[in-house]
């Protein structure tokens, strides 16, 4: 009977442990959770310093390489024209009202020379450096209702070069007069922003150079 009792004590406790060990196992407290890395922020980067300038190179000088041969001085009408010898290149006109010549250089080789007529003493042909701005094979004034054909504007104030009747004694209202069929060559050599010189008594020779 003892045994039968102690047999069945042994079990009672077996169960008993047994419990407690559940029990146990339900109170131990739950692993740390792992903390998350936080996410990377992307750096923001550092603005570049601005880029140092260039220097523009100085412009590169006019130089008059070679001079057209005249066999005679140059009358109102007259013109030589002669690109055989000059290669291809800038072209730069050079006006000398003293003279009342015009010279017409590509690449420093003069390729054309005409008399020319100028402003008269009341409306006189501005000195100075000036870019072609525009070009128009079939212009008409607006402000005297004149035709002007092979126009190249020079200032936005109406002084051009153009073709006209070249004569001793005519005068322009300011332009610069060209006869015509020089005035056809000369556009078609002529591009926009080619700088014309007007000088009042100074001729270009060979080897003279001419800076804005």
């Amino acid at each position: 009977m003892r045994a039968l009792q102690f047999l069945a004590g042994a079990i009672l406790l077996g169960a008993l442990g047994g419990g407690a060990m559940l029990l146990r196992r339900a109170d131990t407290p739950a692993a740390e959770p792992v903390p998350r890395s936080p996410k990377p922020v992307a750096a923001t980067p550092s603005p570049l310093p601005p880029p140092t300038p260039i220097a523009s190179p100085p412009p590169t000088p006019f130089v008059v390489r070679q001079i057209l041969d005249l066999k005679k001085p140059l009358r109102h009408g007259d013109y030589v024209w002669n690109e055989s010898a000059a290669p291809q290149g800038p072209v730069v006109i050079t006006v000398d009202l003293a003279a009342q010549v015009v010279s017409i250089f590509r690449d420093g080789y003069e390729i054309g020379t005409a008399a020319i007529i100028y402003g008269a003493d009341n409306m006189p042909t501005p000195l100075g450096v000036f870019p072609i701005l525009q070009k128009d094979a079939d212009h008409v004034s607006n402000l005297y209702d004149a035709p002007m054909p092979y126009m190249m504007r020079l200032t936005d104030d109406g002084i051009t070069i153009h073709a006209t009747s070249v004569k001793n004694g005519f005068a322009s209202h300011g332009c610069i007069g060209l006869p015509l069929d020089f005035a056809q060559k000369v556009f078609a050599n002529a591009h926009l922003g080619d700088k014309v010189y007007i000088t009042r008594g100074k001729q270009v020779g060979l080897g003279d150079s001419l800076v804005d």
